[in-house]
């Protein structure tokens, strides 16, 4: 037997997809916005209360959107390319409030991932500046290289200053604007 967060998924899926059978239904939705709750002091679409990050994705057969949808519920769709875009968008807000905070980001899996610097290259993070002789795309592939060094001490001085300076002067600026608008502390 299902429990009743499942059924209530299940149901609500069905409900608002043009299929009515679950395995065809759940490959109508896109992942289409997120927000972040920091009180946890919403509801999921299936009844889990408490959900901080809240996940709005919309039916590309007929138009229909559910809001908010947690990440555990979107994991349930057994798309993996749908969780990975939840995934990539929890670390957004991951690595916000740690460069908020102070804290030393460092160019690992606890902030970075291949998917996370392709959607920061694809949704406009890296800047042309006369750094990168106007050419974002050399910023991203310097960065992805970098991520996927093996051994982390083989980073230059020269390049971990440039690291720095990408993070701080493309990445920090691009995360502010993009999600300023989407960290809510509601009451509970």
């Amino acid at each position: 037997m299902k429990n009743a967060y499942v059924k209530n998924l299940i149901d609500n899926i069905i409900a608002t997809s043009v299929s009515k059978n679950w395995d065809l239904a759940v490959r109508e939705w896109d992942l289409v916005d997120w927000d972040e709750d920091l009180a946890c002091s919403s509801q999921c679409v299936c009844g889990k209360e408490d959900i901080r990050y809240l996940f709005r994705i919309r039916n590309r057969n007929n138009g229909n959107e559910l809001f908010p949808i947690g990440s555990q519920c979107i994991k349930k769709f057994g798309r993996a390319d749908l969780y990975q875009d939840a995934v990539t968008k929890e670390k957004m807000f991951e690595l916000m409030h740690a460069i908020e905070e102070g804290k030393r980001i460092e160019l690992d899996s606890d902030f970075f991932s291949r998917r996370v610097m392709e959607f920061l290259f694809h949704d406009g993070a890296f800047q042309a500046n006369t750094f990168n002789d106007n050419d974002p795309g050399k910023d991203y592939i310097f960065l992805l290289n970098m991520f996927n060094k093996r051994n982390k001490e083989d980073i230059t001085e020269a390049q971990q200053r440039k690291i720095d300076a990408i993070i701080l002067n493309s990445i920090k600026p691009y995360l502010r604007n993009r999600l300023e608008n989407k960290v809510f502390k509601f009451d509970k």
